[in-house]
């Protein structure tokens, strides 16, 4: 399993679109809550980066599954949310400010975490490691241009043109679950002969670290009384991984199709559960806003 067209040039080009769209609705006092409130930084970075693996690995040692399987979904479990969060957070009515922000740390952060945890996984697992370096110039390129630039570029046309910007921001949100729903098919359609094999090899592991890492994020910011808006942020964050750096690593830099495996299953299952979140989390909100009309 190795990235294609769709998932290195198709998924980042509607990605940037809808990052337009995302950018008309933020403000600049959006971002200057954030750093006002860094505990929901701090909580969302610590359940990604150190709950994250260690529910990988409880799964991986728990399910049954090859080294090389193993070795994936830690990777997999290794790397941070994409823009695909951030697109869900903003459809689940989550904190979008929140999002882009833990998840243009939690890339920074993983450049650098990935190689030392991803060697301690293939020594425990298979008994070897390997030197894994990621592009960091390339990695930040990227989030930078399909997040950061068309998100700048929404919130700068939402202070010029505040009116048309409102009306754009109503259709992008529609065009936004178009496109996602037409890249969630493409890739059904795409991996269709090989994916009843996948799932039979790791497809109760998959489905365990998406959900149980979703739970993780929303339980334990609950815990520490954070707002809705923050907790349907932190649980999308830490649920939805880049899978697509997952491949790029383990197909990639390690040349191993196996350890690939995992990522390619979770793609296709996260985006499943991303139409849940985002039923859920409007409904969430639809609910709050309702107790207070009451209240």
């Amino acid at each position: 399993m190795q990235a294609s067209f769709l998932t290195t040039v198709l998924l980042p080009i509607a990605l940037a679109i809808i990052m337009l769209g995302m950018g008309l609705s933020l403000l600049p006092e959006d971002f200057q809550r954030v750093s006002k409130y860094p505990k929901a930084v701090s909580i969302g970075l610590i359940s990604q980066l150190i709950i994250l693996p260690i529910i990988g690995f409880v799964i991986a040692k728990v399910v049954p599954m090859p080294p090389a399987i193993a070795v994936g979904l830690m990777i997999l479990a290794l790397c941070p949310g994409g823009p695909s969060s951030n697109l869900i957070t903003y459809l689940a009515k989550g904190d979008v400010a929140l999002s882009v922000t833990l998840t243009a740390l939690s890339s920074i952060i993983t450049v650098f975490t990935i190689p030392t945890f991803a060697n301690l996984a293939l020594q425990h697992f298979i008994g070897r490691t390997a030197a894994i370096a990621l592009p960091i110039s390339s990695t930040m390129l990227q989030i930078f241009l399909i997040t950061l630039v068309p998100i700048g570029l929404g919130m700068y046309l939402r202070q010029i043109f505040p009116e048309l910007a409102l009306r754009l921001e109503k259709v992008t949100s529609r065009l936004a679950i178009a496109l996602l729903a037409i890249i969630i098919i493409a890739l059904i359609i795409r991996e269709w002969d090989r994916l009843p094999g996948f799932i039979l090899q790791v497809g109760i592991s998959c489905v365990l670290l998406n959900v149980f890492s979703i739970l993780g994020g929303l339980y334990i910011s609950k815990l520490f009384n954070l707002d809705l808006a923050q907790q349907i942020c932190i649980a999308i964050e830490v649920g939805i991984q880049n899978g697509t750096l997952a491949i790029a690593i383990t197909a990639g830099l390690l040349n191993n199709p196996d350890m690939a495996v995992p990522a390619a299953v979770y793609s296709l299952f996260m985006n499943v559960t991303g139409f849940v979140a985002i039923g859920y989390g409007r409904k969430l909100v639809l609910s709050q806003k309702v107790k207070k009309i009451v209240g």
